[in-house]
This record gives structure tokens, sequence and C-alpha cells, in this order.
């Protein structure tokens, strides 16, 4: 997809908006898979989600071919509106954001403080889709796709950080919303000529990668029932499908309990908050924990942006208070039964 140079100039503009993100070997969680596992912590940017890169890379290229653009428009889940907003404001772009209604509250106001206008339309990311790119025509927008080259070389950036220092990868887990990720890590090994196997990772409820993966061909599902919203996706794009089939190994399908215990696993290990997307790949390597003994590991922590309700009730459900029995040692039980 691209050539090194090009990862090397796509670098050279997001680094002038923000730093690299830390990639860390953690034992714990290397202790759970059986083998050493290197976490790429996307969530550690300033939108707490790798997006920002893509937002960053296309604005750039838009800026130089159409200087008098007024505005773009796209529609999102989250993070790639926050991204677009990001890169927006700093270029001294409009930007309007469509969601669907329902859409995470805290992801919505993250985007307007980022400067962007936002609407809600439509009960699904698709619905809201086609509105802005409706809209677009409408108003005299640019209109920008989930899925674009300028996105995928500047999210790319990251894998090309990754790879760079730890080229010793033997396969490298990546969630799959629309695919921008994926593809950019596959455009990355590629450019560095290494042979790192890279894997998907979908959503058990939203599967339609994964089908398309298996079917060799593009497959929509009619709903997505997941609580990831990073990987709720019903049709698959067919430029990055192309990629995908080309340069990954596999899709694995994780469920949403996989999922949320991956959270959890996060936060204790590593005292890191995973958004479900952020938390799949862990997820997914667990999963396949038999196979990757031996290996050296590497988890794309995409992003860290979970409402604290969908946080506390789905990842991390309050419990109710211990008893005595539960704690204490076997003396103690002893006695409590004797007083009753």
């Amino acid at each position: 997809m691209f050539t090194l140079d090009e990862l090397r100039s796509a670098e050279a503009v997001v680094r002038a908006a923000l730093p690299p993100t830390p990639a860390i070997a953690w034992p714990l969680i290397a202790r759970r898979l059986g083998a050493e596992a290197v976490v790429k912590h996307e969530n550690h940017n300033p939108t707490g989600a790798f997006k920002v890169r893509g937002g960053l890379t296309f604005v750039d290229a838009l800026k130089r071919r159409q200087p008098n653009a007024k505005g773009i428009v796209s529609a999102t889940r989250g993070n790639h509106g926050q991204s677009l907003a990001f890169a927006g404001a700093r270029a001294g772009l409009a930007v309007r954001i469509y969601v669907p209604r329902g859409n995470s509250s805290e992801k919505n106001a993250a985007m307007r403080a980022l400067g962007a206008e936002l609407i809600e339309h439509g009960d699904d990311f698709q619905a809201a889709r086609e509105e802005a790119m409706r809209v677009a025509t409408e108003c005299g927008l640019v209109a920008v796709p989930s899925f674009h080259r300028d996105l995928v070389l500047g999210v790319s950036t990251y894998a090309l950080e990754l790879l760079t220092a730890r080229p010793d990868l033997d396969v490298l887990y990546v969630p799959i919303g629309q695919g921008s990720g994926i593809c950019g890590c596959i455009a990355a090994r590629d450019a560095l000529g290494l042979t790192t196997e890279i894997v998907g990772v979908q959503a058990s409820g939203a599967p339609a990668y994964a089908l398309s993966f298996a079917a060799e061909r593009a497959v929509a599902t009619e709903s997505c029932d997941t609580l990831a919203d990073g990987l709720a996706t019903r049709i698959p794009d067919e430029q990055a499908l192309a990629i995908i089939w080309r340069g990954a190994t596999r899709v694995v399908l994780v469920g949403d309990d996989e999922i949320a215990a991956a959270i959890r696993a996060y936060w204790t290990d590593t005292h890191s908050l995973a958004e479900g997307a952020g938390a799949a790949p862990l997820a997914a390597a667990l999963q396949e924990r038999g196979r990757l003994a031996g290996k050296t590991v590497g988890l794309v922590l995409s992003g860290g942006n979970i409402d604290l309700d969908l946080f506390q009730r789905w990842a991390a459900p309050v419990r109710p208070a211990p008893t005595l029995t539960e704690f204490a040692p076997d003396s103690a039980r002893r006695h409590e039964g004797m007083l009753s």
C-alpha cells in the first residue's frame, strides 16, 4: 500500500501533533498468555484512541489538495469523529459529525469539546453514515469515509512505531471496526519487510469481516449485537477487505463476555482502561493461548474511550459486599459457627 518513505512522511505529520505511544511488555499479561506480550498503548493518545493519527494525515492531505475547503463531514460511533475534530481544529476547518441516536454520551461530549458540530441521526452507524454522505453533497462539505487511503496512511504510523521498536513480534492481534487499523498494520509490516502474522479480531455479535474473510467475498449482517461499539460494523468496506484477504492470517471472533474479562485484565494487570475494541485483541489472544507458547505477541490496545456507566454494568459489574466466610480464615469460620 505504502512505501517506507510515505510512512516516514506520515509519521512526521503525526509527530508534529503528538508523541509516540508506548509499547510495553507487561509481565502479568505475559503470565496470562504463557508468552511474551507487548501492548501498544494507543489509549495514550490525546483523543484516547488510535484514529487521531488518520485524522491528522487526512486533513493534512486535504489542505494541500483543496486549500479552500470550508469543512468536512463524517459519521462515527466516537473515535473517528474525535480524530477529525482534533485535526480539523488544528487546521481551522469546520467539522460536522453524525452519530446514531443513543451513541456514547461521553464520546459525544468529547467531540463537541474538540469543536465539532454533532448531530444525532438514525438507529445505527450505517444510517448516520448515509445521512452524512447526503449532507456532504447538499452543503458543499468534504465527505470523510471511515476507510480512506489517507486515513490508513496515518493509522499505519502506530504500527510503524511498534514494528520498528519490536521487529521480533511473531504475531500481532488487531481489532477490526471498518478496517483502517488492521490495514495500517499490514501496510507497515510489508513496508518494513517483516513476517509478523497479522490477526484480526471482531465481536461474535458483529462478524461481518470474519464472515467475509472466510467466504472470500463481502458479507453484510442485518444487525450488530455487541457492547463494543468500536467493533459494531454491519457492512464491510471492499477496499479494506482486499487488503485483509491479502495480508492477514485469520480473523478471530470473541464474545462480549470475553471482551469484558479482557477489560478487567488490563485494569488489574496494567492499570490501563480499555474500551471494548481496545480489549478485544487480548480477548482473542487469551482464546488462542494454546498456540502462542514460545512466541512474542503484540496486542493493539486501540483505545480507552469507554463510558463509565458501560464500564460499571458490563466490564466491572458491582458485586455485593463479601460476607465474613468469603474472606475469613478457617478459624474465623469455625468461630462464627460456634456463635450461631
